[in-house]
């Protein structure tokens, strides 16, 4: 029987859920590198410490750049 654990995963031998698992973790750091740094450059602390505590695999992020501050794609990597 095989048994979905910890040291399997990291292992290699379940490499699609490593994969899967990777791709999370870029994709959750993409969007809250973004969410903090625009934050921060906007003085809004609560939502700067939100967002450092907060693990919502860029769920919360998103809705912060888009529909709090109402960013468009094209602003999202320009300083403001």
């Amino acid at each position: 029987m095989n048994n979905l654990n910890l040291n399997s995963i990291l292992n290699g031998e379940m490499p699609g859920l490593s994969l899967g698992i990777l791709f999370l973790l870029m994709w959750s750091l993409f969007w809250k590198g973004l969410a903090l740094w625009h934050s921060a450059r906007r003085g809004q602390p609560w939502w700067f410490l939100a967002f450092l505590v907060v693990n919502t695999v860029g769920i919360l992020e998103i809705a912060y750049l888009f529909l709090v501050i109402k960013l468009k794609i094209e602003n999202l990597f320009k300083k403001h």
